[in-house]
């Protein structure tokens, strides 16, 4: 049974490919871009009137069962918060500004301001929700000067907002009536839609901006990066060329990953709403106490496809590894498994497959693309079975990339229709942000798989500023050795971070995975020092780390250690554990680390 026919319905992979004398590679995709949607919202017209009854959204209800919208419905509570957004008059070009997260109101008030010409900027919620200090999302709401903030529930969000010096007006979901001047989310479904809205619809232009996202802002306010029309429908055109079992049949998805990430918003919903497929929304998350609600929504509504980051996957792996019940309900529908926001361990990849093998016997296919929040997002993906994680692809029809010799590596650059043209009023980091060609310096390197053979793909090769010299000059690729540290190390380490700058050998800081906490510290500390053993027996001094500090507790999303997309963020660790890092390299070995 393959559900989709996928391996009969993907773009066989192919190139055109420009090497230059300095070294530098170009490659272009030898498809040519079909014509796309003029907006966001012509989606959603499309389906309400061909599959008025299909399934769109779902969320838990608070008696725990699943509340669902069809595409008529969502469409017709669209159209009423649309007119309620026009009836506000509020200033013209300014945003609507969601701090919340996921949820079908969020969905439907995001897609209402884009049907009239609105932009919609969706704030991590790890702001407000998850920040004890409310400064931050007043800088936040100060950047983007919005016409409006919404946030899902006052008795959470509340205090943060209403403390804000705005006078943009704050809607709630629940509980307006206990901040003052708030509004409730009902008074915008309260007008019938009117010709108005439709009038504004007709005015939108491909270039016009549909949504504004903010990058991750770890070391300061983030920038804020502007998406068009233009840019979201291509993108979706550009990977259905290349995916053509969406078009077979429709999508069902579970899924977790926030609307102020673009994997999750631009990714992931758009191409449910793009394709007339259907979304349940997640409350579940890859954290202690939460990841087990991911798995019971995924046992329950059986996904035909699964996007999720590696820190996801690691932490299903267990459950699914004991449990062949539980495996047989999440993969009984799965014909596809997507990675993304960080590169996926092989040893996690290689877990999946014998799940796979036990409970159906038949594989699953693997994929994977890359971008950014400044591509909206995908600039390649990969259309083509392969065995082995770090491929990211080749570039979409329409996208070029480029791979520029910079020291021992090649830079990424991309150009094409999915590419943003700048970030919003400032005008000199955008003009940092591009060279000479009008290539996006993406600040990622890469590789192709075959030198010799580009149709191979190219494969991530870590992020350019991460790497660093030792004092012996060698340069050390950070992502390739925390790849293989977790690898080395499964199933007790669930991310790993690299040290040694301004050292003479490389360490690492282990954050240590749940089935780590209950093998106990001896098992751990053996597989630890047998995982630097093999790093050793294999690698160069430069990717084969001598010691490893084991640290008691789980990255921070509050200082910024962890995404909202469930990532770890080198940079902030190094930083907020400094101490830990001296500890790692300090002359003399400290007993608590592991040594080789």
């Amino acid at each position: 049974m393959d559900l989709f026919g996928i391996r009969d319905a993907l773009l066989s992979p192919s190139v055109v490919r420009e090497d230059r004398a300095d070294g530098t590679v170009v490659l272009r995709s030898a498809e040519r871009l079909e014509p796309y949607s003029r907006c966001i919202g012509d989606w959603l017209d499309h389906w309400a009137a061909t599959t008025p009854s299909g399934l769109f959204l779902a969320e838990r209800g608070p008696g725990g069962d699943w509340v669902r919208l069809t595409y008529a419905e969502a469409r017709a509570r669209v159209g009423r918060i649309a007119q309620g957004l026009i009836d506000l008059d509020l200033p013209a070009g300014k945003p609507v500004v969601i701090v919340s997260d996921n949820a079908v109101e969020h969905a439907l008030l995001a897609l209402a301001a884009m049907h009239v010409g609105r932009p919609s900027c969706t704030a991590s919620s790890a702001y407000t929700r998850l920040s004890k200090d409310a400064t931050r999302i007043h800088g936040v709401l100060d950047l983007l000067d919005p016409a409006l903030v919404y946030a899902s529930d006052a008795a959470t969000y509340g205090a943060a907002l209403a403390s804000w010096s705005g006078r943009a007006p704050r809607v709630f979901g629940r509980g307006a009536e206990s901040i003052a001047g708030a509004l409730p989310f009902d008074a915008l479904l309260a007008s019938a839609e009117t010709a108005a809205v439709a009038n504004r619809f007709a005015a939108i232009r491909p270039e016009h901006t549909a949504k504004l996202l903010l990058t991750s802002g770890s070391t300061g306010l983030p920038k804020v990066v502007v998406n068009t029309h233009r840019m979201l429908c291509a993108n979706q055109q550009q990977i259905a060329q290349v995916w053509p079992f969406l078009r077979r049949r429709p999508l069902v998805l579970l899924d977790w990953l926030p609307w102020s990430h673009t994997f999750g918003a631009n990714h992931n919903f758009n191409m449910v709403l793009a394709h007339g497929g259907s979304l349940h929304i997640d409350e579940g998350r890859p954290a202690p106490g939460l990841v087990e609600k991911t798995l019971a929504n995924l046992r329950e509504v059986r996904p035909n496809f699964h996007f999720n980051v590696p820190r996801g996957f690691d932490m299903l792996l267990p459950f699914l590894e004991r449990d062949d019940e539980a495996a047989r309900d999440v993969f009984a529908n799965l014909e596809g498994i997507f990675y993304a926001g960080a590169a996926l361990p092989q040893s996690t990849w290689e877990r999946l497959e014998r799940i796979a093998q036990r409970v159906r016997g038949r594989p699953l296919w693997f994929t994977s693309a890359w971008g950014s929040t400044e591509t909206a997002p995908a600039v390649t993906t990969v259309h083509w079975p392969i065995d082995r994680a770090g491929c990211i692809g080749l570039p979409l029809p329409g996208s070029e990339v480029k791979l520029v010799p910079s020291g021992e590596k090649l830079e990424l650059r991309v150009r094409g229709p999915q590419v943003f043209a700048g970030y919003r009023d400032a005008p000199e980091l955008t003009a940092a942000a591009f060279d000479d060609e009008g290539f996006y310096c993406i600040g990622d390197a890469g590789r192709l798989v075959d030198p010799d053979d580009a149709a191979k793909g190219i494969a991530f090769d870590g992020r350019v500023a991460e790497d660093f010299k030792l004092t012996t000059g060698t340069w050390v690729s950070v992502g390739a050795v925390r790849l293989r540290a977790v690898a080395a190390m499964s199933p007790y380490v669930a991310d790993a971070v690299v040290t040694g700058h301004d050292s003479d050998h490389v360490g690492l800081l282990l954050f240590l995975s749940p089935q780590a906490r209950e093998a106990g510290r001896d098992a751990v500390v053996a597989k630890v020092r047998q995982g630097l053993a093999e790093m050793t027996a294999t690698g160069g001094s430069s990717q084969a780390p001598t010691r490893a500090l084991l640290l008691d507790d789980a990255p921070s999303i509050d200082a910024g250690e962890i995404t909202d997309k469930g990532y770890v963020n080198q940079r902030a660790v190094l930083a907020r554990r400094s101490a830990e890092v001296s500890i790692v390299l300090a002359a003399t070995p400290d007993p608590r680390l592991v040594v080789l």
